[in-house]
C-alpha cells in the first residue's frame, strides 16, 4: 500500500495553504503601494 502525502490525506490544508500565499501577495503588493505612496508624499512636501 503507498503511502499518501499530507496534502492528499489533509485536502482542506492544501487550499488552506494556496489561500495563505495568495493573502500573504496581497499584503506584499499593499506594502509597497503604501511605501511608494508615503515616499511621494514626502518628497512632494520637500519641493
Amino acid at each position: 500500500m503507498a503511502r499518501q502525502s499530507p496534502s492528499q490525506r489533509f485536502p482542506k490544508l492544501r487550499s488552506w495553504r494556496r489561500c495563505s500565499r495568495l493573502v500573504k501577495e496581497q499584503r506584499t503588493r499593499l506594502y509597497i503601494i503604501w511605501r511608494c505612496t508615503v515616499i511621494l508624499l514626502s518628497w512632494d512636501d520637500k519641493c
